[in-house]
């Protein structure tokens, strides 16, 4: 059973296709399209836009809204870069952001956790996404869209939700945090191969395993019932005596991860931003590819 503090937090977090089309239009709220495709896949997410969107949606591009001077893509801006490029989207920090993703329910959960880190509490990701959203018969728009640009103030971050690879790397030794792999079990165990271009298989010692699609309904990509999540983690361990690292593939779906969690009332948790995209270039990072048996709660 949830507490009340927690189905509010959740409530907030994740909002129904019916809840956005009944404040659609609103003046303080501003829907962002987040789709992005991992780069194998030589998609246009900004064309995709183009072709169907919710009605006043703008694009939300992670890869511009990232530190421009990483080697990887997508990583963390810092707090002038993040209030600059939000901005210029036409958001301010009274904004109520809603954000979805073509996927239903991907990389609109980063936008989620960057917006959290820079202390913004008002952002919200659509429930099942665009998918559901247009399986509903919903109104959907097309062209492109030139956003209203406007000043965002310049937030300060919270170190407690992003992890680097100097602080993995220190807890592979102490242990004190728990990290959970998003990834499948076969990228997890380094049984297949890892698919960006450079980077070693398996996953980081001590890791354990908790594929993120076993957090949503198959059907519709909806989050699954609160004590279904709460299930899930338990059954790998977490729990709020310890912090929780969630990793991933390159830092997208381990924001899933973190709003599963924090949906649930949780507030020891953290995303490794690199995530294995870094780690598995990185010379001096360990490596295993034995599964790590989890201690259910």
């Amino acid at each position: 059973m949830m507490t009340e503090p927690a189905a509010a937090r959740r409530a907030a977090s994740l909002v129904s296709t019916q809840w956005l089309a009944d404040h659609l239009g609103a003046p303080d709220i501003l829907v962002v399209d987040a789709s992005w495709h991992i780069p194998i896949y030589n998609r246009d997410a900004l064309s995709e836009f183009a072709d169907g969107h919710i009605p006043g949606a703008v694009y939300f591009d992670i890869d511009v809204v990232a530190d421009p001077d990483h080697e990887l893509t997508h990583m963390l801006p810092n707090a002038e870069r993040f209030a600059e490029t939000v901005g210029v989207l036409g958001i301010t920090r009274d904004t109520h952001v809603v954000a979805y993703d073509k996927a239903g329910l991907y990389s609109a959960a980063r936008v989620w956790w960057m917006f959290r880190l820079y202390g913004h509490e008002k952002v919200s990701v659509l429930d099942g996404g665009f998918p559901k959203w247009a399986a509903e018969g919903r109104s959907v728009a097309s062209g492109a869209v030139e956003p209203r640009a406007t000043r965002y103030t310049i937030p300060d971050g919270n170190p407690a939700r992003v992890r680097t690879r100097e602080q993995m790397l220190a807890n592979v030794t102490s242990r004190e945090e728990m990290v959970i792999d998003a990834r499948t079990e076969d990228l997890y165990l380094g049984t297949r191969k890892n698919p960006y271009p450079g980077v070693r298989n398996g996953h980081i010692p001590g890791a354990v395993n908790l594929f993120v699609g076993g957090l949503m309904n198959q059907d519709d990509k909806t989050m699954l019932p609160p004590d279904t999540l709460a299930a899930k983690f338990a059954s790998v361990g977490a729990g709020q005596d310890r912090t929780v690292v969630f990793s991933c593939g390159s830092g997208v779906t381990a924001c899933i991860m973190a709003l599963a969690y924090d949906s649930l009332g949780n507030d020891r948790w953290s995303v490794y931003d690199g995530s294995w995209d870094e780690w598995g270039r990185w010379d001096a990072a360990p490596v295993e590819t034995d599964a790590v048996t989890p201690t259910p709660r």
